[in-house]
């Protein structure tokens, strides 16, 4: 066992647990990161090639999150010297009578975000010609997109953990965490042991499996594969669709929820993917084939008129969500026996890497200061849901 405890042990090293390892080195912190399969895998839920940034959700406690996870993204990517954000309008489209786009709208009046509510000839004119929406759809257009770069990030995230002092431990996947006086000790799969003052559990699909082992708490997170497709553009139209062109980061609330970010990882080819999946279990994934595809194809062929290849994507990408029942995160204190030695960051549900950095802020503070400064985290603490202990 190591001679010296570690003042922060964090388990997982998605974006998640990275931006937690950053965050915990840069304040002078002892850290520890480990990693159950090699940094920067691609069985989990923070690889990839890009995210969105938004700010229009119909959950307020949201908008303070993304606003400070901007400017934390900016600050992160000076520090490394390369580009992890790329900036982007957005829009939401969707029926202009149905409660979600009324929602929306509702959310930017009362926060002051600043928007246009767009009819589709106005939809039409604004990007070109590259968006077309049903006469009885709306779209809500607002300054605050993007795109974010995830295994860049991620690797970001480890290098400036790195750079601040953290070590880095991949392939060592824990088995058990076990409550001592001075904090906890983490057992890996190989028999390692490290002390640790206290423990943050950011272990992505795998974080109820490990929190029933070493509580008994059955959390209800459910991981769930999901498809990232990008689709061929027609040859002449490929620079309406790229980023820095105007065209924007796009949700659309119709038949299906799908999202769209412009053309930026591969060159003519659009990322269009459902916001669905279906549940797994992440040590034995089907890796099957893509949700809803008719629809997306559907979809696919009517909002671009065309312009895009709707007959199949050309590049498919699997990855994992993991899922709680009201779709909003957990993070709180594990409880019981631990109190507050451990932390938990979870059910992150397919929208929580856009708030990676301020995330990785709240996880260091819940741990080492036992509380997060100017941070609700009412609406992600364990104690919603109705949970006994199998133990």
């Amino acid at each position: 066992m190591e001679n010296s405890p570690f003042d922060v042990i964090i388990i997982g090293a998605g974006v998640m647990g990275s931006s937690t390892a950053y965050h915990a080195a840069k304040r002078g912190l002892n850290t520890l990161l480990l990693e159950q399969f090699d940094f920067l895998h691609q069985r989990g839920s923070s690889h990839g090639e890009s995210r969105t940034i938004r700010v229009t959700y119909s959950q307020p406690h949201y908008y303070s999150l993304v606003i400070e996870s901007y400017k934390l993204w900016q600050q992160a990517q000076t520090q490394i010297g390369y580009q992890i954000y790329f900036p982007a309008h957005h829009i939401d489209i969707g029926p202009s009578d149905g409660p979600i786009m009324r929602s929306l709208v509702n959310y930017c009046h009362n926060l002051g975000i600043p928007f246009q509510l767009l009819r589709p000839h106005d939809i039409a004119e604004k990007f070109s010609g590259s968006i077309h929406i049903p006469d009885d759809w709306v779209g809500l257009s607002n300054p605050y997109g993007g795109v974010i770069k995830p295994t860049k990030a991620v690797a970001m995230f480890q290098t400036l953990a790195y750079k601040n002092g953290a070590v880095l431990k991949d392939n060592a996947e824990v088995t058990d965490i076990k409550k001592t006086k001075e904090g906890v000790v983490v057992v890996t799969a190989s028999g390692e042991k490290f002390r640790g003052k206290k423990c943050v559990v950011t272990a992505g699909p795998w974080v109820s499996k490990l929190v029933k082992t070493v509580s008994g708490i059955e959390l209800p997170i459910q991981p769930v594969e999901t498809h990232v497709s990008y689709w061929r553009i027609k040859e002449g139209h490929e620079g309406k669709f790229a980023i820095g062109s105007g065209f924007p980061t796009l949700a659309s609330f119709g038949e299906a929820f799908v999202y769209a970010t412009p053309t930026l990882e591969f060159p003519g080819l659009i990322k269009v993917s459902v916001h669905h999946g279906s549940a797994c279990d992440p040590d034995n994934r089907p890796w099957g084939p893509g949700v809803m595809m008719r629809e997306l194809k559907e979809w696919v062929e009517e909002k671009f008129m065309g312009m895009v290849d709707s007959r199949e994507p050309v590049v498919k990408q699997s990855c994992m969500y993991s899922m709680t029942p009201d779709e909003d995160f957990v993070i709180d204190f594990l409880g019981g026996e631990f109190g507050k030695d451990v932390v938990v960051g979870g059910g992150f549900s397919g929208h929580g890497f856009k708030m990676a950095p301020v995330i990785g802020k709240i996880l260091t503070e819940l741990a080492v200061d036992g509380e997060a400064k100017g941070v609700d985290i009412n609406p992600f603490r364990i104690g919603r849901f109705k949970i006994t202990s199998k133990i």
